[in-house]
């Protein structure tokens, strides 16, 4: 229970984090808190190191929490404190992003060396896991110090290091990133041929993957080089390509980067109008930037005033922690014994007491005292269930959330208990609206904390790993669902059973796990399948399908877990069916989804009379 309730903290901070920065400290100090005196408990070595887990991870959200603050010394402080644990419990992964933390502050307080040195511990660790990604985006960081320390051989090493990686793991975005770092890199040292050479590879991946940020810096970089080749139509055309994306993108620094291309071609072409324009547009961007960096700039120098000043505290600190520690410990060593001895002591006088009192005992006194304690411990589990519903509650989507994405959309939800098993789950990435229907295992409190599992699983498949395609995000979440339960010492079966959409302007993409999706068009009801396999572990498991869809106005897109067509009722008691659902909702398309929704959850009612509901309900109907 321990464990789970440290981890729904964490997973609560985790999926509030962007919204609410205050309200991420104090959920991870409970889970802190609440871990820390778990370990104090008899648990398993395996228990143990999950809570120890989940504590680093709280403590990480600390130190992130604490560096968006600007409290740079706070973020180191949980850092570390992350660290240790992670080096204790050998959590590789684990601990090669948190070096990268490190890192990345010391070189924002220009601790070039330390920089390098976390950096490295980093890439030694990934490298041990084989995590090539992130492998290459430490080189990408690495060459980039060794540029500012004018270390140019070595920059250049470890940009083209960081190239290799990701052109091996075909990461094309990343390739982009380390041709134009190499681009630049030939542009400073005067080599216009490497440098367009790279430009260009760089612009074609970009091109390839749709990257409007790089496109742009691509179409920059090569319109320079037109302009050194006296090519100016072709850096005239490349700079109105630019300016027209940048607009878009809204972006001051690309904006920036634009116009001075086509102030230098307008200078060129003794368009001075044109010229004067571009110049002004220039100042102007480059205004809102300066400001942009003065402050940036105003925030790293008192961080790192903040930073020199605490650590030459903690120095002398340090020595003196360390002998307290020790005789702290010591103390604790003796306390311990004496406990233990008396404890041994006490058990063996209550249980002489016990024994003589057991024969007098009045039965009914004993009945009473039985009784008293299974009302204490069903008021407890109440309580705790009650709690899990705050918890459960919070992970899911709110009706503002979901109107604002889904304006004419419903969602019934119906909890068999007072926690459910179903959830319904939302995110906006990209300009796509992600929306699923799921149903874990089981209901009541087991199906909920599987639900919170499950829940994280599609959290981290789109916010880690930037996924957007739906069967792409069921293979991810099917893999992080997994690696959870095989953290337990039992072989854990559950999982869940899914419909998850896409939807951007009237595209629609769909993938499921057993839950199949209905389209209804024009009085006819369109249903699309879902892969007859579950999200967790499964004897012949394949890749998730993605169908996709061209929608028309007018259309209704429906995904639902089964609770509602097993649910008993009716003059003989039997089940609603599949057909009779069918019937109902191609029965109600010319009413709003609010209406829909209230005569969706009628007809249950009515066909349930005063038999009890079997399972958890969640129906989720969106009109285009």
């Amino acid at each position: 229970m321990d464990t789970s309730l440290v981890t729904a903290y964490v997973n609560l901070s985790e999926y509030l984090y962007i919204s609410n920065l205050d309200t991420i400290i104090p959920l991870c100090k409970k889970a802190v808190q609440i871990g820390e005196d778990a370990l104090k408990k008899n648990y398993s070595l395996t228990t143990k190191k999950n809570l120890k887990i989940s504590i680093a991870g709280a403590l990480n959200n600390l130190g992130f929490i604490n560096n968006r603050k600007g409290k740079v010394s706070e973020a180191l402080k949980f850092y570390h404190q992350s660290l240790k644990i992670k080096e204790e419990i050998d959590d590789k992964f684990g601990m090669a992003a948190t070096y990268n933390n490190i890192g990345v502050i010391h070189n924002t307080l220009d601790n070039l060396d330390l920089a390098l040195k976390y950096f490295s511990k980093s890439v030694e660790q990934l490298s041990i896991i084989g995590e090539k990604k992130g492998i290459a985006s430490t080189y990408n960081n690495m060459g980039y110090i060794y540029k500012v320390k004018k270390k140019n051989e070595l920059s250049l090493s470890y940009y083209q290091k960081a190239l290799e990686i990701r052109i091996e793991i075909d990461d094309k975005k990343g390739s982009g990133y380390s041709y134009n770092n190499i681009g630049t890199f030939y542009y400073e040292q005067g080599d216009i041929e490497k440098a367009k050479l790279n430009y260009q590879k760089a612009f074609k991946l970009y091109q390839e993957v749709d990257y409007s940020k790089g496109i742009v810096l691509s179409l920059c970089n090569l319109g320079r080089i037109n302009i050194i080749d006296d090519n100016i139509l072709g850096a005239k055309q490349k700079g109105l390509e630019a300016l027209e994306l940048s607009n878009k993108i809204g972006s001051p620094e690309l904006i920036e980067k634009s116009a001075s291309i086509l102030r230098q071609v307008a200078q060129k072409q003794k368009d001075w109008l044109n010229a004067f324009e571009m110049h002004m547009l220039e100042i102007e961007m480059r205004d809102s930037l300066n400001n942009l960096s003065a402050l940036k700039t105003s925030a790293n120098l008192q961080a790192k005033y903040e930073y020199e000043k605490s650590k030459e505290i903690d120095d002398i600190q340090y020595e003196k922690n360390l002998a307290l520690e020790k005789e702290k410990k010591e103390k604790q060593r003796i306390i311990s014994i004496a406990i233990t001895i008396v404890l041994g002591l006490l058990a063996i006088f209550l249980i002489i007491v016990l024994n003589r009192l057991k024969v007098t005992k009045k039965q009914k006194q004993v009945i009473q005292q039985q009784k008293e304690i299974v009302e204490e411990a069903h008021q407890d589990i109440k309580d705790s269930i009650v709690y899990a519903k705050r918890i459960q509650s919070a992970i899911l989507p709110s009706n503002k959330v979901v109107k604002e994405y889904l304006q004419e959309s419903f969602i019934l939800y119906k909890p068999k208990d007072v926690v459910a098993g179903d959830f319904y789950w939302m995110e906006h990435k990209n300009g796509k609206v992600l929306f699923a229907a799921a149903d874990c295992t089981g209901h009541g409190v087991p199906g909920a904390m599987v639900s919170v599992v499950c829940n994280n699983g599609l959290n981290r498949a789109v916010r880690e790993h930037g996924l957007t395609d739906p069967g792409q995000i069921l293979d991810k979440a099917r893999e992080i669902v997994i690696q959870e339960f095989d953290k337990s010492e039992e072989d854990v079966k559950d999982g869940m059973d899914i419909a998850l959409c896409s939807l951007e302007g009237k595209k629609l993409q769909y993938a499921g796990a057993h839950n199949p999706l209905w389209i209804i068009r024009n009085g006819e009801l369109i249903e699309t399948k879902a892969n007859k396999q579950p999200i967790g572990k499964f004897e012949y498991p394949e890749p998730y399908i993605t169908h996709s869809f061209d929608l028309e106005q007018g259309d209704s897109i429906y995904i639902f877990s089964d609770g509602y067509v097993d649910q008993f009722g009716g003059e003989k008691g039997k089940k609603f069916k599949v057909k009779a659902f069918r019937d109902l909702l191609l029965s109600i398309q010319d009413k709003s989804m609010e209406e829909q929704k209230t005569i969706i959850n009628e007809a249950f009612e009515t066909w349930r009379g005063s038999l009890e509901q079997i399972d958890d309900v969640c129906v989720i109907g969106v009109k285009i």
